[in-house]
């Protein structure tokens, strides 16, 4: 009886994600650094998994941690590698190093995805500290195929993630990766200047680092509500949302920009609303306009916005309702070159929602005329 209650009362095991914007940035090396640091506070730390990719540092890193020998499965005529999950739970340490989160494992593997080999390691009491890149998020994988020209077959579930007791992202500037890349340090040197021209453009680095720091931000304040709930703590405030008011303009991907940098800082949700006219539909009368629409909708989609079409005569009314219905908190409009005879006759959305909404940061992002092309 006393084992059963023992059993019981034992804490669920942890799991950590160790999250990076792109390959180099140094989430192995972080994590067998941090296991070093277990195993001199007496934890049982050993490596189910450790994928160097030929990184001299990360695989001096492994040091006299102990590795769990991997299984042998004959593939198609040839012998490969996978992790032995059934020697972990026969070994059964207080914490396993899991790296390559998103890897597919050979068929004839005990699971079908080195996920699942996790989540049967967390069923039976295994911590676990695994990695993973962004763009290997289910969510984010249209968007990372757009922005990086490339084709992200391997993903993991959002639910996993937000299944984690802990998310570090492991973080640094787009200059030193792509030095890193340069001096050899990531892939052998025949890759380097592809590389460079394509996955590891500035452009597309920065939006995958934008949505690294948002799905970290995301994940904490998700662990701090649930903490406040089970220890019956006072409710938090309601928390902020943001709103991006689009338009069919040049330019409105600014406010997109802002409002998910916004959104990450708050760690919070945000709304990417557009407003279209009863008749607008039929008139079909700027396929242009319609055309960067659809591209602005599926950028803030892309970066995590939910995207609302509301239907109204008018814009202001129906932007108004929608941030009282949904006690949105923070708005974010674009601005563009009017006169003050065209504001006075034809009134200004703005204008009407800040004389409507009173409990609301408003934030007005210029948008200036392209310029005529000669």
């Amino acid at each position: 009886m006393a084992e059963i209650a023992l059993e019981r009362t034992q804490e669920p095991a942890k799991l950590r994600i160790y999250l990076g914007a792109a390959p180099g940035v140094g989430k192995t090396y972080h994590m067998l650094n941090d296991a070093h640091i277990k195993r001199k506070q007496g934890v049982d730390v050993v490596i189910g998994l450790v994928e160097p990719h030929g990184r001299q540092e990360t695989a001096d890193q492994v040091r006299d941690l102990e590795v769990i020998p991997l299984r042998v499965i004959p593939y198609r005529g040839v012998e490969l590698k996978e992790m032995d999950v059934d020697a972990i739970l026969a070994r059964r340490p207080h914490t396993v190093i899991v790296d390559e989160l998103a890897h597919t494992n050979v068929p004839g593997s005990k699971n079908r995805k080195r996920y699942e080999d996790v989540l049967e390691l967390l069923d039976a009491g295994i911590n676990v500290m695994t990695a993973v890149n962004i763009q290997h998020l289910e969510t984010l994988n249209d968007a990372v195929n757009r922005s990086a020209n490339t084709v992200i077959r391997e993903t993991v579930p959002d639910s996993f993630i937000k299944r984690a007791d802990e998310v570090i992202n492991v973080d640094i500037t787009i200059e030193e990766l792509r030095s890193r890349l340069r001096e050899g340090k990531i892939y052998a040197a025949e890759k380097v200047e592809q590389s460079l021209a394509n996955f590891f453009r500035k452009g597309n680095l920065n939006l995958l680092r934008e949505l690294s720091l948002r799905a970290t931000a995301e994940q904490v304040s998700k662990r701090a509500a649930d903490y406040r709930r089970t220890q019956g703590l006072e409710q938090a405030p309601i928390p902020d949302k943001v709103m991006v008011c689009l338009s069919t303009r040049p330019g409105t991907e600014r406010l997109v920009r802002v409002g998910a940098r916004m959104a990450g800082r708050l760690a919070t949700n945000w709304y990417a609303v557009y407003v279209a006219r009863p008749d607008e539909e039929r008139r079909h009368s700027d396929p242009e306009g319609q055309q960067r629409l659809e591209e602005y909708q599926r950028m803030a989609r892309d970066l995590g916005a939910q995207v609302v079409t509301l239907t109204d005569k008018s814009v202001s009314d129906a932007l108004i309702r929608f941030a009282q219905q949904e006690t949105v908190s923070h708005v974010i409009f674009g601005q563009p070159v009017r006169s003050r005879w065209d504001i006075l006759i034809r009134g200004s959305v703005i204008n009407k929602f800040l004389s409507q909404i009173r409990d609301v940061t408003v934030q007005v992002v210029p948008m200036h005329k392209p310029l005529r092309k000669a």
